[in-house]
């Protein structure tokens, strides 16, 4: 499967998961678009999920509880998300109640047993990253974060919001190699939103290999995927079009995101704000 899937209609099946051929070996993404009053069950067994509530509202049912009237917001821009995090349970039914209901599904894969809980809005914290000045200003709500320490496995999620003309994942970093206290070994999946939706970005992917292998950099648009199993992955907004991006993470053998930054800039961790703060909230 190609690294960067194009926006399409993905009819309620699953665009990532885990054995489907991605790059990625571990992560699952699902986007659901329902009417009201229709359900889709979701049969993944061999991994964790987190329902977010992108628009709309729906009852969510995982392992015999149901979450009712999931989703407080009219869209992605209206505010932190309401979500369920369904646990290993190995059935997900999800049934819309209002029309125009959306729900990006989150996953990762998951050995040890988890039970599902809600993930309200006032759970969701925030971190602000950048500044205008140096052309990096962004927002991460972090959704499933450390309020799901103990409770959840190797699945982070997180959404970001980024000013127009602003880059993120910036300075660059890497998660691809266990090697603690340095660096841990996280796949990362990408899904972009632009406001307004004609709006566009560029997705960098280059490893660490001192030149020898071509960077890869790719046009992002609205509903844009990119799935990241290793190197550099620095990415920008074109001016006039604000950002966002659904992102999972999934740790291969850790739950805490240690990222490593590319020793060539490192040094303008020092100068772009908040960079220390984005790193404590993924640990």
């Amino acid at each position: 499967m190609p690294r960067l899937l194009r926006a399409r209609d993905n009819r309620n099946r699953p665009i990532v998961a885990p054995g489907d051929g991605a790059v990625t070996r571990l992560c699952y993404f699902n986007l659901l678009r329902l009417r009201a009053g229709e359900s889709v069950t979701l049969d993944v067994p061999s991994c964790e999920l987190l329902c977010v509530v992108l628009s709309g509202r729906a009852d969510i049912a995982a392992c015999a509880q149901e979450f009712k009237n999931v989703g407080r917001r009219a869209d992605i821009w209206a505010g932190p998300a309401d979500s369920v995090y369904c646990g290993t349970c190995p059935r997900v039914t999800v049934r819309a109640v209002r029309d125009g209901t959306e729900v990006a599904v989150a996953g990762g894969v998951c050995s040890t047993p988890f039970a599902p809980f809600r993930i309200t809005p006032e759970e969701v914290e925030m971190v602000e990253v950048g500044s205008h000045d140096t052309h990096s200003r962004r927002r991460i709500f972090h959704v499933l974060g450390q309020n799901g320490a103990g409770r959840a496995g190797n699945l982070l999620v997180s959404e970001l919001y980024g000013d127009a003309g602003c880059w993120s994942g910036y300075p660059p970093h890497k998660h691809d190699t266990d090697r603690l206290p340095d660096e841990t070994n996280h796949e990362e999946l990408y899904h972009y939103r632009y406001r307004p939706e004609n709006g566009f970005g560029a997705q960098f992917c280059y490893a660490d290999d001192g030149g020898g292998a071509q960077p890869e950099v790719v046009m992002t648009r609205h509903g844009d995927t990119f799935c990241i199993d290793r190197g550099y992955h620095p990415t920008l907004r074109a001016p006039g079009h604000e950002g966002y991006i659904f992102t999972i993470l999934v740790g291969a053998r850790h739950r805490g995101l240690v990222q490593s930054f590319e020793p060539t800039h490192e040094h303008l961790t020092a100068k772009i704000p908040g960079i220390q703060a984005m790193r404590d909230k993924f640990k």
